[in-house]
């Protein structure tokens, strides 16, 4: 046998041994015992996609299924195929739902791993947040050789810049340190194609907004910015207006309303709150009632509740809408008390302004009827 006909066969020899791996690739992996706990309509009201669907690189494949996705959950089927072609995004989706992994995988898709460039930033609003999502990141990726890094306040300066000498692909972190990793030069942002912001809400609080702003001025004009949000404040409408070229819209989440919902304040101070409140209960008939006050109102869900009552005003429009929009959830009738104190003026003006409703004073009697039908 010639020395040609040879390498041709140990050619045909190795293409096949190929095709045998590739069609193995799966039964090598190490996968986790599935999970069989309840899983809520969110995650599951799927329309059948498979992560293969998507023609991600099998090495990305690989961490998807070895963190133990089976396929991807509502948010990630509406995400990741947009995200793959380059649009904007706006998405409106809950905590808990696989909304990390909607912008993670597609990020992750889209880096070079042979261009030593930053050219994905994913902005959160906290450390903790931040150290999550790089873990995310980081367990996706894990097939793939791309560097992720996490930046956040509070932390050394000088071990950040140090690590920025080195190769990074993926940066997550809180808006005030990028930026000023930024503008001191060691943080270059010119080849950073998707931005990421998570909890958007958040994000364009007065107390983020101005370093986003300034940090977007460090990315090329042509990047993609996906924005994901469990709520849709003004700030948020407004900077989509201004910073997102026709951006593919997705919400999976009931829509808060003030419809159906009548809305009352009454003038207290402080120390007449409880009295106030007892005053309240002997008004009303033996309804549903919700008091909100800022110590206890960190993820209650609540839904079949006829009266809410603030204890604690919210400092801004988006928690009023979550705690008294409740209230008038599939079509039924639903009354507000809010116990304003003379430091919640302001804050009552500016949340009948953004919201575009009235909240009027509370008359000497209630109407049972505007609450219970």
């Amino acid at each position: 046998m010639g020395g040609r006909t040879i390498r041709l066969v140990e050619k045909i020899f190795e293409s096949v041994q190929k095709a045998k791996s590739s069609q193995n690739w799966k039964a090598q992996l190490k996968i986790p015992p599935q999970d069989t706990r309840y899983r809520t309509e969110d995650v599951t009201a799927t329309k059948g996609n498979e992560f293969e669907d998507y023609f991600l690189k099998r090495e990305l494949l690989m961490g998807i299924y070895e963190k133990g996705f089976e396929r991807p959950s509502p948010i990630q089927e509406e995400s990741i195929p947009i995200a793959l072609t380059g649009s904007d995004i706006l998405a409106r989706a809950k905590n808990g739902t696989g909304k990390t992994a909607a912008f993670c995988i597609p990020a992750l898709e889209k880096i070079d791993p042979d261009n030593n460039v930053i050219q994905v930033v994913i902005l959160v609003p906290t450390r903790e947040l931040a150290l999550q999502t790089s873990q995310v990141c980081k367990e996706l990726g894990k097939h793939l050789k791309i560097e992720v890094m996490v930046t956040t306040g509070g932390t050394s300066l000088r071990d950040d810049i140090m690590r920025l000498h080195q190769p990074v692909h993926l940066l997550v972190g809180t808006p005030g340190r990028i930026l000023d990793l930024a503008k001191k030069g060691v943080c270059v942002l010119k080849d950073c194609s998707v931005l990421v912001m998570d909890e958007a809400d958040k994000l364009l609080s007065p107390e983020f907004q101005p370093s986003i702003e300034q940090l977007i001025r460090f990315l090329p004009a042509n990047r993609q910015i996906l924005l994901y949000s469990a709520t849709f404040p003004v700030t948020v409408k407004d900077f989509k207006d201004r910073y997102l070229h026709k951006p593919y819209i997705i919400n999976l989440m009931d829509e808060l309303t003030l419809k159906g919902i009548t809305q009352f304040y009454a003038f207290v101070e402080e120390r007449q709150k409880v009295h106030c409140l007892n005053t309240l209960f002997s008004k009303m008939s033996s309804s549903d009632v919700r008091v909100f006050a800022d110590l206890f109102t960190r993820g209650i869900d609540i839904q079949a509740v006829n009266v809410v009552i603030n204890f604690d005003f919210p400092k801004n429009s988006e928690t009023y809408l979550h705690r008294v929009g409740r209230s008038g959830r599939f079509g039924h009738l639903g009354l507000a008390v809010n116990l304003i104190t003379y430091e919640d003026r302001f804050n009552l003006y500016r949340i009948e302004q953004e919201l575009g409703t009235e909240i009027k004073q509370i008359p000497p009697q209630i109407d049972q009827a505007i609450y219970c039908r």
